[in-house]
């Protein structure tokens, strides 16, 4: 292999790109991206971006040792492979490229809603300067959806004086990634923020001046924010012969059907064996990891990307963080009561720890992501203790002692509470 071309210059595409040499790819690299900017972090986007604490999100990188050429602000456009040898040819907006060895990487395209008027999405640099700019104080801002972004982005213009109400289709908040019966938790923290969550509301379309609802009515707005979700983005791959779904289909290595290319990142939809199920998992831990494998397996050694799921967000003063699939699992336990400023719930099945949710208890997420991976088997009256480390908490295992987390709210938090879970759907 003599030439590869990477497809995407975001955080999987610059990875892929970094490990491609750390692997000993000597040949000739090329990244192609469809924006002007070099690679740069999505997360702060809708964080630091947007409340103008920060303007530049630049990946670091060495170029000139990555020897690796850009070409930028030039989008793919199809994708043709050669019959009966490896290889194709990249048609890209600035005109054709040849390759031996492939790497998509495209990601994600926001989902937009129905309508005429004029709306925000957050996906790339320019997106979140242009809403950073209209979150003027007393500015009436609609949010439509109530996810991770939806969050984020709400608590940003209520730090900037907007007035900011949220509609969400759903029961609750997050009730697609947490479920309702965590989902409703969080609710609180909308009216803690200044913030009005309507609940169980659809948008039929954007106008001029708000949005009109499924029912009729209308909500003035002066701006319009869509947080609803993102498509990867593989239209360009029509005719390319690839198996195209959801995601570009890729094995456990992140393989096509074509031995010369890989896809990785938010355009992947990849076949976990740890789950049982292909994933197309559209967050930050996927893009930054996934590429060691995929580069392992363009290079033709073996290679398998399948850690615990992982993703965070950082929403009206709380840290959420999340790690695991929880479709397995049969009880839930909380450590601390959700009611106080930091909790964590636990999903178990049986008695092995299959997910973790924790706000502000960064601790019991790094454990209990490696008791997840461990696949550890918990002592669940003790994991009920927000006092004991998870670690300590295994079946089987002598206790290394030390308070989990400290605190004051933690001492008179109930000590367990158990309900069903539902289903996590990820792909």
């Amino acid at each position: 292999m003599k030439n590869v071309i990477v497809v995407g210059g975001g955080l999987a595409g610059l990875r892929t790109a970094g490990a491609l040499r750390t692997q000993g790819y000597q040949g000739e690299l090329t990244l192609v991206g469809a924006e002007h900017h070099r690679p740069y972090d999505r997360p702060p986007l809708t964080k630091a971006v947007l409340a103008g604490e920060s303007d530049d999100t630049t990946l670091p990188a060495d170029w000139e040792r990555l020897r690796c050429g850009l070409r930028l602000g030039q989008r793919a456009r199809a994708l043709r492979f050669h019959d009966g040898r490896p290889g194709g040819v990249l048609e890209t907006t600035a005109g054709p490229l040849d390759f031996d060895g492939l790497v998509i990487a495209t990601g994600a395209t926001p989902i937009r809603l129905p309508g005429d008027g004029p709306q925000h999405v957050v996906r790339t640099l320019e997106d979140a300067r242009g809403l950073r700019a209209s979150l003027r104080p007393g500015a009436r801002v609609l949010i439509v959806g109530a996810g991770w972004v939806g969050a984020e982005v709400a608590t940003a213009a209520a730090k900037k004086g907007c007035r900011v109400t949220v509609l969400e289709a759903a029961a609750t908040p997050l009730a697609a990634v947490l479920g309702p019966e965590l989902g409703v938790l969080t609710v609180g923290w909308y009216a803690e923020a200044g913030v009005e969550l309507r609940l169980g509301v659809e948008v039929a379309s954007v106008d001029h001046g708000g949005v009109t609802l499924a029912d009729g009515r209308s909500v003035q707005a002066d701006v319009v924010v869509a947080g609803v979700g993102a498509r990867p983005e593989v239209g360009w791959l029509a005719g390319s012969g690839l198996d195209v779904q959801r995601g570009v289909v890729v094995d456990s290595a992140l393989r096509t059907t074509r031995a010369e290319a890989v896809a990785v990142g938010d355009c992947a939809a990849w076949w976990s064996e740890r789950y049982g199920r292909r994933l197309l998992v559209e967050h930050w831990e996927t893009a930054d990891k996934a590429p060691e494998a995929a580069a392992a397996a363009l290079l033709g050694r073996p290679a398998a990307y399948d850690p615990p799921l992982y993703f965070w967000s950082e929403q009206f003063g709380r840290t959420v963080q999340y790690a695991g699939h929880h479709s397995a699992a049969d009880q839930m336990v909380f450590r601390c009561s959700p009611d106080s400023s930091c909790w964590t719930a636990l999903w178990v099945n049986g008695n092995r720890l299959e997910a973790v949710l924790a706000v502000d208890r960064p601790r019991d997420l790094v454990q209990g992501r490696r008791l997840i991976a461990e696949s550890a088997e918990l002592d669940i009256r003790l994991a009920a203790d927000p006092q004991v480390p998870l670690r300590d908490v295994v079946r089987g295992r002598p206790p290394r002692g030390g308070p989990a987390q400290g605190g004051p709210q933690e001492l008179s938090a109930p000590r367990t509470s158990l309900i069903a879970v539902p289903d996590l759907p990820l792909a």
